[in-house]
């Protein structure tokens, strides 16, 4: 080997080395620090474009089972109401069966006609109840709301058991992160008041001077919508029945029976929601899972490279230092 004096190759190449391992340690010392394997978009770009479209998923489907949630949500405050006003019903059925009492004389009736005008007032009231400004029920006469408008608001009919046509209402709940309806979706009821708490005919054998054939307990319009002859004094000034009497007992367990009805379609929708609440759940920690195994640093892998990069570090220095000390020899020999 040649002794030069202009050009110390050794020394150029130690310290080529030592740049190198000095590089790899710090790369090594950002992944231990930071906890993650791809620190540089150049460590693994194609791995890094995976992890960054997992974890976009990975937000949206979190986003998606808040949504869910909430929708949960909804529809527990909606079963509260409906249970309630099943009480009510149920309530006002009892005041109708006191009523049929032999025993009951006109005063007696009376009596159980004013808390049944006061239940319907608390009916018409229940049907206003909100959820976060988002209505919980609806009405025949409401329109259906299409996008950009907030909440969506789908309107539908269906024929019932008995012929009748329902008026059906509904908001859907995305369930997939694609944001697309096919991929996943779930319809969750606005109940229809109007529907629910229709009492058909009344019982005609009170009434006087009544050319009406239809009514609704619980008068969501709060008005005389149903245009009945106030001056007959079947309904008070703000459209309630005057009289627990117009109405017979099997009209009450009609309305029973569609309030069960309708607790059982929400109870259903719930447990649907439940069900996707806990495949969104799985999905996350999949997701997560997935995205960790791309963009978390294996420790044990990662500190023994990092002792084996101190150690090299180390000793290219050691080599550089001594790599320069090749020159000196050179002016020994001129010396002499």
């Amino acid at each position: 080997m040649s002794l030069n004096l202009s050009t110390n190759l050794a020394a150029n190449r130690a310290g080529l080395d030592l740049s190198k391992a000095s590089d790899a340690l710090r790369n090594s010392l950002n992944k231990l620090s930071s906890g993650k394997r791809i620190v540089n978009s150049y460590d693994d770009p194609g791995g890094m474009s995976v992890a960054y479209k997992l974890n976009s998923r990975l937000r949206r489907t979190e986003a998606v089972r808040h949504n869910v949630q909430n929708g949960i949500s909804f529809l527990q405050v909606q079963d509260g109401v409906l249970s309630s006003a099943g009480n009510i019903v149920s309530r006002i059925s009892e005041l109708r069966t006191m009523a049929q009492d032999v025993t009951k004389n006109t005063s007696d009736i009376e009596n159980y006609s004013k808390e049944f005008l006061e239940l319907q007032r608390q009916l018409s009231q229940m049907y206003r109840e909100k959820f976060n400004g988002v209505s919980l029920f609806s009405k025949s006469s409401a329109s259906a709301i299409s996008p950009p408008s907030s909440p969506v608001y789908n309107k539908g009919s269906e024929i019932d058991e008995n012929g009748n046509t329902l008026t059906k209402f509904s908001r859907t709940i995305y369930t997939h992160d694609s944001g697309q309806i096919d991929d996943g979706s779930v319809s969750i009821g606005a109940i229809n008041f109007e529907d629910v708490f229709n009492l058909g005919a009344l019982d005609k054998r009170y009434l006087e001077n009544f050319s009406g054939d239809s009514s609704n307990l619980s008068n969501p319009d709060g008005l005389n919508a149903i245009n009945y002859p106030t001056e007959a004094g079947i309904f008070t000034n703000d459209g309630f029945l005057s009289s627990i009497l117009f109405v017979s007992m099997g009209q009450f367990i009609s309305v029973i029976e569609r309030i069960a009805d309708a607790r059982a379609e929400n109870g259903a929708e719930q447990s649907r929601l439940n069900m996707v609440d806990e495949l969104l759940a799985t999905n996350m920690t999949n997701l997560e899972a997935a995205h960790g195994r791309i963009m978390d640093v294996d420790v044990a892998l990662e500190s023994t490279r990092f002792a084996r990069l101190n150690v090299m570090v180390q000793a290219s220095s050691s080599m550089v230092a001594q790599a320069n000390q090749l020159s000196s020899i050179a002016l020994t020999l001129l010396g002499r």
